[in-house]
């Protein structure tokens, strides 16, 4: 009859760490973490503020990468009708990380709980998707073809042209 010997591991605080074993974890949690952050792969920003702005606007739009250059004009654009933007934007990513809001109900939950900040949203929204910030008098139309609008649907549709005949066609009244 032979004896069978266990070796037996120690779970004390002072057991040796492997460090490989130690660097996959951390890399598998690395790894999961960004994938539950859909900006966590978007484009850098030159700063907080627009990083704030680029952030929240992948969150709006559903999109992990947006139009930089279309953003720092939107971005401008949005700041300039709105000194308390930058700041509100910021405000906003915040609670949605601290408080993990999804995009389906991050509408409800900021004009139920954070009245002050339930614009924000449609003012990204809206310039993102229409191309256009503010209204009224003070309206100012920063894209067209490359609102997202138009975008998602651009493999089958182009957006209608101010002119849909020739050069000066507009001016003769039809026949």
């Amino acid at each position: 009859m032979s004896l069978v010997r266990k070796k037996v591991v120690s779970l004390s605080p002072h057991a040796p760490e492997d460090p490989s074993r130690r660097g996959l974890l951390m890399g598998m949690l690395t790894l999961y973490t960004a994938s539950l952050i859909p900006w966590a792969v978007a484009q850098t920003a030159p700063d907080a503020e627009r990083g704030a702005f680029m952030a929240v606007s992948a969150i709006i739009a559903g999109r992990q990468s947006l139009d930089a250059e279309l953003s720092a004009t939107l971005f401008d654009a949005l700041t300039e009708a709105d000194p308390n933007f930058s700041a509100a934007t910021r405000e906003l990513l915040k609670l949605i990380n601290d408080r993990q809001i999804g995009p389906l109900q991050l509408q409800a939950v900021l004009e139920s709980d954070y009245p002050s900040l339930a614009p924000v949203p449609r003012k990204i929204a809206t310039a993102w998707f229409l191309g256009i910030v503010s209204d009224g008098e003070q309206v100012h139309c920063l894209a067209y073809e490359n609102a997202l609008n138009a975008v998602f649907v651009s493999d089958v549709l182009k957006p209608p042209s101010y002119c849909h005949g020739a050069y000066g066609s507009w001016a003769s009244k039809p026949v």
